[in-house]
């Protein structure tokens, strides 16, 4: 696909090829993010950063990454705190805000809002989550860990071992991530979650058609041997209640213990984020966090290249970043993290 000036909506968009060109140009972004080096490629270029749905990490990470490249931010947070609240049409919102915006960002609760409101955009707009549907920039960024990842120990995506565990329903970010994954070849997929909570039936056919191996099952023990360990949250925001959302709240817990009893030593653990800590909850203890295979905080510092690299190639500016570089002139300790 040619990315300027396009959107970015799904997963579907992409394939193996524009896959590894969006991650080229991520490595790129390295000295960046890092703080080695600045560019002001997307000076004077500014970010319409609309999020109407709870976010902390997704939100910050696209507003640093238009940052690190140059570029201003300017945001909205809550559906409460915009136009939206007063009746106004996604079309409406649309058209107004890409006429201060060079290019959007955006979260919306509801499916298939994010592509309604593309439609009204004069400007590139990026899918920021839309409901349960899909979440393409988490995706990418996910995968681009995995492949970081297992290279560091000498595999690759094709013929790696994946285990999905927690509220695979509502988790917008594993649906995305298999679409994705099923362009690889001979994968094993373990889909560890309650019954009711299970992997929809479109997307386990979509990964089982491509040729993958699927195991489906409500049990934790012993399926965890797998390179890749993806856990997930409940949504509790998906769900009618809090009561039927603490029903399956704390079912498939992740420490040290289970680690080291199930798990290969080198297995890697990874996370969307936020991790719920509850005591209720506490999908990955905080036991974990010495473990040199869990990835979260890594997997969460790739989104800010990942998505660096998206502005860059919907804005059309990827082959002339380092023709705006300039020095850091402060103190920074980031290039040793």
């Amino acid at each position: 696909m040619s990315f300027k000036g396009e959107h970015i909506l799904s997963v579907s968009q992409f394939d193996r090829d524009t896959i590894q060109h969006v991650f080229q140009i991520a490595r790129n972004m390295q000295p960046y993010a890092s703080r080695q080096k600045r560019t002001k490629v997307l000076e004077g270029a500014i970010l319409g950063n609309l999020f109407f749905e709870p976010s902390t990490r997704t939100r910050v990470s696209f507003g640093c990454a238009f940052n690190l490249l140059g570029g201003e931010v300017r945001e909205t947070t809550g559906m409460e705190s915009s136009a939206l609240s007063k009746g106004e049409s996604l079309f409406d919102t649309a058209r107004v805000i890409s006429s201060y915006s060079d290019v959007i960002a955006m979260r919306h609760p509801q499916a298939g809002s994010v592509a309604e409101f593309a439609l009204g955009s004069r400007v590139p707009v990026l899918n920021g989550g839309d409901g349960a549907n899909e979440h393409p920039t988490q995706a990418l960024l996910d995968l681009f860990t995995i492949e970081r990842e297992l290279s560091s120990s000498g595999q690759s995506i094709d013929g790696m071992h994946i285990a999905m565990v927690g509220d695979l329903k509502f988790g917008r970010t594993v649906h995305s991530l298999s679409k994705l994954l099923k362009l690889y070849k001979n994968l094993r997929f373990t889909l560890i979650s309650p019954k009711e909570l299970a992997m929809p039936d479109d997307i386990v056919s979509a990964i089982e058609n491509a040729g993958h191996q699927v195991n489906i099952t409500d049990v934790l023990e012993g399926n965890l041997n797998a390179d890749i360990v993806y856990q997930t949250r409940i949504q509790e925001e998906r769900f009618p209640s809090k009561t039927e959302a603490n029903l399956y709240r704390g079912k498939f817990r992740l420490n040290q213990e289970i680690y080291t009893r199930y798990c290969k030593s080198n297995t890697v653990i990874m996370h969307p984020l936020p991790r719920d800590s509850r005591i209720e909850a506490n999908e990955l203890d905080n036991d974990l966090n010495l473990n040199p295979n869990l990835a979260i905080f890594r997997q969460a510092d790739n989104g800010i290249l990942v998505r660096m690299a998206l502005f860059a190639l919907t804005l059309g500016v990827e082959g002339i970043i380092t023709n705006y570089e300039c020095a850091v002139p402060w103190y920074s300790n980031k290039h040793s993290g």
